[in-house]
């Protein structure tokens, strides 16, 4: 279950905090609704419960804050918003990358992707998808790890009445393994057909927290939706006959021709209009809401039968009757009866059980456990405290506004010792995850088609460089065989190896596949080894491709001259590789300080340009010049016993480093790992 206790969220400068003290419980095997019209503060609270903004308050799920729960993605399935991805990746390789961050086998990708009906769109880019099928997508994802909580925000926004009837019997079949389900609403007639338990926010504080039922007897009652060109004589005439028999009867004119009669039948209604000769163009049994903001609300004045024949009209003037000595006045909109869907004949129909899988088996999810509580949490019969909004039964009604707590005025100042302690703060925590980080980055790598067009952009360009070098003349054969010229300060392939790594948290950030589990891309250590080795190994294949490509392009073009290997090809091998894989780092370091590819390839850019000049000014200076023979000093001192040679690949490192492009990528590197670790620990610290 879900206990959110306290939530409130930091003030916005002049403005009211967006949720006010709001506590509220979702029940297992239940599904628990979070009503509110736009602006209520539904999304906030969800993301201070999940500490994705800051604020103050906690939130148990199943006895533990999230902070505490060691893998969140196994307890609480997420829904917020557009799935995050990548839209050139594919359905499975995004699901399959989600799996390797969730550490649940690949395997189970297919199995949600089945119980979601997609298997046929399996191969489909995530760009190409439709509403309906990026909502079904979204709960594969929520679903992926098998959690035991489901928070949904908004799931059925902009879906047609069949997807949303799909939707809630999947999220149903949840709630019945004993699955917890917590979804938003704006629409009270879908609250009250789809929930167990309605939870109301209005302005930002909690009005009523109520069953289904109680919902439904306290806010919703039935009515007749009237439409004649007579409007105004008929509601005189009903009106008249209800208090000449003393019946109940409100009767409502909600602007142009169209009344709404409470109290009523149609039968009557229509009786009344014959009986003196009225036309009526429409008579139909509703649904009407009669809770806070109704009157306001005109969008839900038409019934799912007349979706596209029906205008809402303004609410105007209510005509008022006696009813049982007093006057009464109803400014109503419709919603249906908790549990029911009205058809297009305007009966009220069950809805549906869970929808079968294209393989014709039901969902049935694995059975959900309870885990044992820490003896300080709140236990599931506790009721709600007295900061609490109303419980059950204490519902807004009929012509009551907002609960006097949540309305009435806070105290003096001079009261405050007789307050209770403020909740606890709400820190934005990074979340434990990729849980197998080198299997999520290879996917993530390869599951879109950016490295292998950028790598094949770097090979040509390489190419057609290095063939205009040889026409022109005036380049050195080692600088000829990497396209180097003079000119650039660095070559095309090191400036590909640098946008690949940038690419590597840059992407994350705008397409964020981990924003399911917490958020954006934690700054684990894992996480980075993962991406640098990654890093590695590509700017490694493309170093040593595009050597190839340029020797083989140079001998079809200008004969074996040109394509024959340097003697020293060892130090420059082990330079060439070391300035790609260095560009490649600085890119990964740099994007995942900064948090934007633009950033990571700027400061692969800077070092030829900034550092390189600062570096070889430093090392002319009197105070280095004992410097220049280091390569040599170190192997006379050092290498002379080393076995099987390696003291010539160590001398060869040497000789790069001591080399002022090498220097400055060096110390380059050595700044940014620096900073990310300082940001590491201090985020850990928080």
């Amino acid at each position: 279950m879900i206990q959110a206790i306290g939530l409130t969220s930091d003030p916005r400068k002049q403005l009211p905090p967006a949720v006010d003290d709001v506590s509220f419980e979702a029940c297992a095997g239940r599904v628990t609704a979070l009503l509110g019209a736009s602006g209520a503060g539904k999304t906030t609270a969800l993301r201070l419960m999940l500490e994705l903004q800051r604020g103050r308050g906690i939130t148990y799920f199943r006895g533990r804050p999230l902070h505490r729960i060691a893998h969140p993605s196994r307890e609480v399935g997420v829904l917020m918003g557009e799935v995050p991805g990548h839209p050139a990746r594919t359905v499975r390789g995004h699901l399959r990358m989600l799996c390797a961050a969730a550490g649940v086998p690949a395997r189970r990708a297919d199995e949600v992707l089945e119980v979601v009906g997609l298997v046929s769109l399996r191969d489909e880019r995530l760009g190409t998808l439709s509403r309906g099928m990026d909502r079904r997508l979204g709960l594969a994802c929520a679903l992926l790890a098998d959690p035991h909580t489901l928070v949904l925000d908004e799931p059925a926004d902009g879906l047609s009445t069949r997807e949303s009837r799909w939707l809630y019997g999947m999220l149903r079949a949840h709630a019945a393994q004993g699955g917890t389900v917590l979804l938003t609403t704006a629409d009270p007639k879908e609250a009250a057909r789809t929930a167990d338990r309605v939870v109301t926010l209005e302005r930002g504080r909690l009005v009523a927290d109520q069953e289904a039922a109680d919902f439904s007897r306290t806010r919703l009652r039935p009515r007749v939706a009237v439409r004649s060109p007579h409007a105004s004589r008929l509601a005189a005439l009903l009106t008249k006959e209800a208090r000449t028999a003393q019946r109940s009867v409100e009767v409502v004119r909600e602007g142009g021709n169209r009344l709404s009669v409470y109290g009523s039948t149609c039968a009557a209604v229509g009786e009344t209009a014959y009986r003196h000769g009225i036309l009526v163009h429409q008579l139909a049994d509703e649904i009407g809401d009669m809770g806070p903001g109704a009157a306001t609300d005109v969008s839900h004045l038409v019934t799912e039968s007349q979706i596209g024949a029906a205008q809402s009209a303004p609410v105007g003037e209510a005509i008022t009757t006696r009813d049982r000595g007093r006057e009464t006045t109803a400014s109503p909109a419709l919603v249906p009866a908790p549990g029911k869907a009205v058809d297009t004949a305007g009966d009220l129909t069950a809805l549906p059980d869970a929808p079968p899988t294209p393989g014709g088996k039901p969902y049935t999810p694995q059975a959900r456990t309870s885990e044992p509580r820490p003896a300080d949490a709140p236990t599931e019969g506790d009721g709600p405290t007295k900061d609490e909004g109303p419980t059950e039964g204490e519902g807004s009604t009929a012509g009551e506004g907002p609960s006097s707590r949540s309305a009435g005025p806070r105290p003096p100042a001079s009261s405050v010792d007789a307050l209770p302690d403020l909740p606890p703060p709400i820190s934005v925590r990074p979340a434990p995850s990729p849980l197998r980080p080198l299997r999520y980055e290879l996917r993530r790598a390869a599951g879109v088609g950016t490295g292998f067009l950028t790598s094949a952009a770097v090979l040509m360009v390489s190419a057609l460089t290095a063939v205009l070098l040889a026409r022109i003349g005036h380049t050195p054969h080692h600088r000829l065989l990497v396209a180097w010229p003079r000119e650039l300060p660095l070559p095309p392939a090191a400036l590909g190896a640098g946008l690949l790594g940038a690419i590597a948290f840059g992407d994350e950030f705008r397409h964020p596949a981990l924003a399911a589990d917490r958020g954006t891309v934690p700054r684990r250590l894992g996480l980075l080894a993962a991406k640098l080795l990654v890093a590695s190994a590509t700017a490694l294949v493309l170093a040593v491709l595009t050597v190839g490509c340029d020797i083989e392009v140079l001998y079809l073009v200008y004969g074996r001259e040109l394509a024959e290997v340097p003697a020293d090809w060892l130090w420059l091998s082990a330079s060439w590789i070391g300035l790609v894989v260095g560009c490649a780092w600085a890119g990964v370091l740099a994007a995942g300080l900064f948090r934007s590819t633009t950033a990571g390839l700027a400061a692969v850019v800077a070092v030829p340009i900034l550092l390189v000049p600062l570096v070889r000014k430093v090392m002319e200076g009197p105070s280095v010049r004992t410097a220049a023979g280091f390569p040599l000093r170190l192997r006379e001192v050092l290498l002379s016993q080393w076995p099987f040679g390696g003291e010539r690949y160590l001398a060869a490192v040497a000789r790069v480093v001591a080399q002022p492009v090498g220097g400055a990528l060096t110390l380059s590197l050595a700044a940014l790992l620096a900073a990310y670790l300082l940001t590491t620990v201090r985020s850990r610290v928080r």
